[in-house]
């Protein structure tokens, strides 16, 4: 079946980060999607064409797809629809870091009480645990009554801020319950992301989205293991790693950052989970994480260690976060798994002001995820710790010496995650600045989770 030849809809399950981006991709290229969604605000702004989250390109594209081309609805149709393709939120538990499908399942219960027949497509782009797609989308589509279902995997793998670009130019792995569905799922994507990769079936297909994910973990974990060794030996990890780089053919060490956002924090628990059902417990993914958790925890000692330095009353301070989404560049309004959350969790109530700017979150949920919600230049006034969690272009151009020196509370304290203002702040003798894999003027004291 080729998509250039069939009209009939595609049904997209879930219009967040993952599902918006793939519905407005394919309505731009001709094919009619029907875009399904729980949240009633959701729909309601997308009934407007626009958006409830940042993604540059989206709200531009809504504008310009005819009205029959991209619709939006509650549930599934009453009729046959040509793919269904799944794209709601996986999730672990936050505290016995096991999956939480509940969102997953409840989707496959709409699809299966929806007027399904054996030609109807089922794609699950969601990230679940290998074997989640077999033992629960399969086997509830079976109970159906659809003795040979079309069904595949199709995992996502784009980066939020570049994700409409990447949708095109990444191959699109594809993973089948026979070779049927995979030559169908690579018809429905076939114009959309021309590259495809087709693996053995489901597993592999579930697998090759988890390892990604906690391969990246791993990488970046190294290095943010290599700056928290270095800063107790009291060497510059940055100077380590750049000298352990430089015209050296092996793979390049990372630079140290907090690595966040939804997937990076929560498909090494999932593929962790897999592994364990099966019999394998995998410490690399685990170590990996556990240091990458480390991080905020780390930053909050630092600033109270250089409040306590400069002489300040911890429970008198007043501390700005910049940087509330988890990353800044590319830029995304997203604050799951951000660095902001769990700092604000332990400063919360141990500081007198817990100030938090960010250059696309919108200040009612910088104050949802638990911050006084500032523009720049208040938040600096009389500050006496700033916090920069990201590496938002916008902040190496707004937080100038002579800025920082005519607001903060001086001596003031300085944490930088990502070193955006070391060459800035290198030498100002009344800012204690600290920079993540730099060893501070003192080592600080342990802040339990």
């Amino acid at each position: 079946m080729n998509p250039h030849s069939d009209p009939g809809p595609v049904a997209v399950i879930g219009l967040g980060y993952v599902g918006l981006t793939l519905a407005v991709s394919l309505a731009r290229e001709g094919t009619p999607v029907i875009g399904v969604e729980a949240d009633p605000a959701v729909r309601a702004a997308l009934a407007q064409r626009r958006t409830v989250l940042f993604e540059p390109g989206v709200d531009d594209l809504l504008t310009t797809l005819p009205a029959d081309r991209f619709t939006v609805t509650d549930r599934l149709p009453d009729t046959p629809v040509r793919a269904v393709v799944v794209c709601v939120g996986t999730a672990v538990d936050p505290h016995t870091r096991l999956p939480d499908l509940r969102h997953l399942s409840a989707a496959v219960e709409q699809i299966i009480a929806a007027h399904l027949n054996e030609e109807t497509l089922v794609v699950l782009r969601s990230t679940v645990p290998v074997g989640t797609t077999r033992s629960l989308v399969l086997a509830r589509l079976r109970e159906r009554g659809i003795a040979r279902p079309l069904l595949a995997v199709c995992p996502e793998r784009t980066i939020q801020g570049r994700a409409l670009t990447e949708l095109a130019a990444l191959p699109q792995v594809i993973g089948g319950v026979d070779d049927r569905s995979a030559r169908r799922a690579a018809d429905l994507f076939g114009r959309l992301a021309p590259d495809q990769v087709i693996v053995s079936g489901l597993e592999a297909a579930e697998m090759v989205k988890l390892v990604c994910n906690a391969h990246t973990d791993l990488i970046y974990g190294f290095g943010n293991e290599v700056a928290l060794m270095a800063h107790s030996l009291g060497v510059d990890a940055h100077e380590v790693i750049n000298a352990a780089n430089l015209r050296y053919p092996r793979p390049d060490l990372s630079r140290p950052g907090f690595v966040g956002g939804s997937c990076l924090t929560k498909d090494p628990y999932l593929l962790m989970s897999a592994a364990d059902r099966a019999g394998y417990h995998p410490p690399m993914v685990a170590a990996a994480r556990a240091v990458n958790e480390r991080l905020p925890l780390f930053a909050v000692e630092q600033v109270l260690d250089g409040l306590a330095t400069t002489g300040r009353d911890v429970g008198q301070a007043r501390v700005l976060i910049c940087g509330v989404a988890y990353k800044g560049s590319p830029e995304t309004d997203d604050i799951r798994g951000s660095a902001s959350v769990e700092v604000a969790r332990v400063l919360r109530g141990r500081v007198a002001q817990l100030r938090g700017h960010d250059f696309v979150v919108a200040p009612e949920r910088i104050g949802q995820a638990g911050f006084t919600p500032v523009g720049l230049d208040d938040g600096l006034t009389d500050a006496d710790a700033v916090v920069l969690l990201v590496d938002h272009p916008g902040y190496r151009q707004a937080l100038s010496r002579g800025a920082l020196r005519e607001r903060l509370r001086r001596p003031a304290v300085v944490f930088d995650m990502w070193g955006v203002l070391a060459e800035e702040l290198a030498d100002a003798g009344d800012i204690d600045y600290r920079r993540l894999g730099v060893p501070g003027r003192m080592r600080g004291t342990p802040v339990s989770a």
